[in-house]
């Protein structure tokens, strides 16, 4: 019967989750499930040798 239980809050809480994260989306927070992710082609890029090198004059 505690195996019931668990289970049964398990889902509740991942409902709860679920549904706070689709309100977060609504109001433009994050991006959940009805937006789906960004797509990383059209995300700027920049090569890593620039982002590590010293640009700094002395």
């Amino acid at each position: 019967m505690e195996i019931v239980v668990a289970l049964a809050f398990s889902a509740a809480v991942l409902l709860g989750a679920d549904r706070l994260m689709l309100w977060l989306e609504r109001r433009g927070h994050v991006h959940w499930r009805r937006k789906g992710r960004r797509r990383l082609s059209d995300e700027p890029v920049t090569r890593l040798d620039s982002m590590l090198s010293d640009h700094t004059r002395r």
